[in-house]
């Protein structure tokens, strides 16, 4: 279903805190959609910039997420690793309304362009 530019993902539910969801993209990496245990909801590309790690399969913890090959910690706000490593990972805006998770679709579509995998 669009809702202007958005595209709906599915309900909140479908997402328990502290874990993610991941969504493929036609010709890109697969999103992740992550739920933090404080409610908030993020959306990135589903590898880490170090060694492309599922990042949708670390830990969460406030709004980062920990990498679960070498424990690279990124931020689920802006997608940039913390401390001492240096890289980012896109962001993809999202927003809920009546119970639904929506993406922004022109954001999506981005992020399949600049993808590694993009042919």
């Amino acid at each position: 279903m669009m809702y202007g530019d958005w595209l709906d993902i599915g309900p909140i539910d479908q997402i328990e805190a502290g874990t993610a969801r991941t969504l493929p993209v036609e010709g890109a990496e697969e999103l992740a959609i992550f739920r933090t245990l404080g409610g908030e909801f993020f959306a990135i590309v589903n590898a880490c910039p170090h060694k492309r790690g599922p990042l949708s399969q670390g830990i969460v913890h406030g709004d980062v997420v920990t990498c679960p090959l070498h424990s690279w910690n990124i931020s689920l706000r802006s997608g940039r690793a913390l401390g001492g490593d240096e890289g980012c990972v896109p962001t993809i805006p999202l927003k809920l309304d009546a119970g639904r998770i929506y993406l922004l679709r022109s954001a999506v579509a981005a992020a399949a362009q600049s993808s590694p995998q993009a042919a």
